[in-house]
């Protein structure tokens, strides 16, 4: 019997959600609004005055989990200032095997890489999920930048999170109650004087004589 209701509560769920209506979208004709806090993909950036921002530190290339980062740095003369500096010759990341942590945006010195908010095209290759340098340039101006950056996570982070909690201050030592003087000692009762010795009485036969 048990089983019996069981199939008929099964069968009343489904007819209750065959009525609904889809909450599916036919994507990407059809893109459902996202949070604000929605990132996915990335980019490289510019700086304030036009140049390449990622200075090919590889910091980005050594945190990634993943290992998905490969970055050829080289250093040449800078077209905007004329200073020799350091550039990424070669900037690769692979979708692919992405986790999406951000921790590579979170470690980057000078800002230089980002996270955008809207995703890559679905594919059939693998390569076409390969970022290259150009295509990384190509997000900076044809997809919406997250809000997200170095300098913005990283003020964010509690710098005592992590930490081992700091050791208690040793309570201060209670000061040792002052040694009660010894009370004073009581004086020995003075000594009674012996009473003064009784003259002896008068014998009554020399009084008569004298």
């Amino acid at each position: 019997m048990s089983a019996l209701l069981d199939s008929l509560r099964a069968l009343a769920f489904t007819l209750k959600s065959a009525f609904r209506p889809p909450v599916t979208v036919h994507y990407p004709a059809e893109k459902r609004p996202r949070a604000k806090r929605f990132r996915t993909s990335f980019a490289l950036v510019h700086d304030a005055d036009g140049d390449e921002a990622c200075v090919g530190c590889l910091q980005c290339e050594k945190v990634c989990p993943s290992q998905i980062i490969s970055i050829v740095a080289e250093k040449r003369e800078s077209p905007i200032t004329q200073k020799r500096r350091g550039y990424a010759k070669d900037f690769t990341l692979d979708l692919n095997a992405c986790i999406y942590c951000e921790l590579c945006v979170q470690v980057c010195p000078t800002d230089a890489i980002v996270m955008t908010r809207e995703p890559e095209r679905p594919a059939y290759h693998r390569e076409d999920l390969v970022l290259t340098m150009d295509r990384l340039y190509e997000n900076e101006k044809g997809k919406p930048l997250a809000w997200g950056k170095a300098s913005n996570l990283m003020e964010m982070q509690d710098p005592k999170r992590g930490q081992p909690p700091a050791p208690a201050k040793p309570a201060a030592e209670a000061k040792p109650a002052a040694e009660a003087k010894p009370a004073a000692e009581a004086k020995p009762a003075a000594e009674a004087k012996p009473a003064a010795e009784a003259k002896p009485a008068a014998d009554p036969a020399l009084a008569k004589a004298e």
